[in-house]
């Protein structure tokens, strides 16, 4: 597609999760015409080529007119094209984009899932109009994006908000170092994902209890579930504290299971001020923490508008504000 064109009406995004893969048409104004879903083969790499392709053939049945086409994925791609760092490991080292390009003969682009729900909440999201918008998946794992004037920052080495495999900021004695997937010893991510949060309170107290059912204790007026909310409010507030002093965006967006729980939108901006640098008593703290506002269908809808923007904003530069409606194609 040359320099310039106006993009297609529609423009259709798969989210390939590693339980699911989620395909959902968009409509210029973000509207969505279709949406479709199917289980994601487990450890069959053909297979998962086979399902994304039926998606894309079935969106094409429609025929309801011409569409671009992105695919969001966990991990990210090496320069050679490569996947890398998907904890559906049936993908690492394989050359997805490539593969579902000869597939289906038509060109797509590819980005991490945690790309991609900062491209989606910053286009038409909670973080819509926001300059920086950092977005952050909590939830099995830990990850990031994000997306400035409406573009994704990815950076040379691909790695622009990954964030959950720094190190807890201000940790103390009451902190554990467990190990991380990653091979480093006390990450954001292995002390604030959903996992965390559990095995934290099953380590205080031998009970096995996940975010939901631990909020519901808590609400119940069990003491000992508190206690672990608090610890994990305030381990989040230090993890993103963190991200204020260096990046000081406009909106951080929670997605993700963790991001369900209600009390993470009062209780966290209430202690990140304590480590903000400008933070304090006197100096408010202006940055929003705020829902995703697609939730579930932000990986599929942001895929969606890959198409939408540069190739990133390390390339193109910076530039307004993009809307869903009335854009055009690189």
């Amino acid at each position: 597609m040359s320099a310039g064109a106006t993009a297609p009406p529609l423009a259709l995004g798969v989210d390939l999760g590693g339980t699911k893969i989620e395909a959902r048409l968009l409509a210029a104004d973000g509207c969505e015409v279709w949406r479709a879903r199917v289980a994601t083969p487990a450890g069959d790499y053909p297979a998962i080529l086979d399902a994304i392709a039926d998606l894309v053939q079935q969106a094409d049945t429609l025929s309801l007119g011409a569409f671009t086409l992105g695919i969001g994925t966990p991990g990210s791609a090496t320069p050679a094209g490569l996947m890398k760092n998907c904890n559906s490991t049936v993908l690492n080292g394989r050359p997805l984009q490539h593969d579902l390009q000869q597939r289906l003969q038509r060109p797509l682009r590819l980005a991490n899932d945690a790309n991609c729900l900062a491209l989606s909440e910053a286009t038409d999201g909670a973080g819509a109009g926001a300059v920086v918008v950092f977005a952050a998946i909590i939830g099995t794992g830990t990850g990031a994006g994000i997306a400035v004037h409406g573009r994704v920052l990815t950076g040379p080495n691909g790695l622009a908000g990954e964030w959950g495999h720094n190190p807890l900021p201000w940790a103390d004695a009451a902190d554990p170092r467990p190990e991380c997937y990653c091979g480093q010893r006390g990450c954001i991510e292995a002390l604030v994902s959903g996992p965390a949060l559990a095995q934290d309170h099953l380590a205080q107290t031998g009970q096995a209890l996940d975010g939901p059912r631990l909020a519901q204790a808590s609400a119940a007026g069990d003491a000992a579930a508190q206690a672990t909310l608090d610890r994990h409010a305030s381990r989040l507030a230090r993890a993103l504290a963190s991200v204020i002093n260096l990046l000081d965006p406009d909106v951080i967006v929670l997605g993700g299971g963790v991001s369900r729980m209600a009390h993470l939108y009062e209780q966290v901006p209430q202690l990140w001020g304590r480590w903000v640098v400008s933070g304090g008593q006197h100096d408010e703290v202006r940055t929003r923490l705020l829902p995703s506002l697609h939730g579930d269908a932000s990986g599929a809808r942001g895929a969606a508008w890959l198409w939408r923007w540069p190739a990133s904003v390390d390339q193109a530069g910076p530039g307004h504000a993009l809307t869903p409606a009335a854009l055009q194609l690189e």
